[in-house]
């Protein structure tokens, strides 16, 4: 006697891997990704009392127009400031979740 099973689900599973794969395939190509791609505005508001990441660093005082302007910031002052500004304890922290978010968000979870 033979039998078929059957599984429900299985297409709506198919589709959301391959959303997954073509995710995980964007996600190996991307080389920057810019700060308002990282730092949306929902992450802004979940985490800082900004709307935008050009806000949190006007509030700090640090006037930011290239990558170089950024990079200039000393440390200890973006930590201090997103310590007292986030709900991150340093820039690193903060940068981290964003960037768990972002590739979270690219795989389709």
């Amino acid at each position: 006697m033979s039998s078929s099973i059957k599984i429900k689900g299985l297409d709506k599973l198919e589709k959301q891997l391959k959303q997954m794969q073509k995710g995980a395939k964007e996600l190996s190509r991307t080389k920057q990704v810019s700060f308002s791609e990282l730092f949306t505005t929902s992450f802004m508001k979940k985490y800082t009392s900004f709307s935008s990441m050009d806000e949190l660093l006007n509030a700090g005082g640090f006037k930011v127009e290239s990558q170089e302007d950024f990079e200039a910031i000393p440390d200890t002052e973006l930590d201090r400031h997103i310590a007292a500004t986030t709900k991150f304890k340093n820039w690193k922290d903060m940068l981290n979740e964003a960037t768990t978010q972002y590739a979270t968000k690219k795989l389709g979870f």
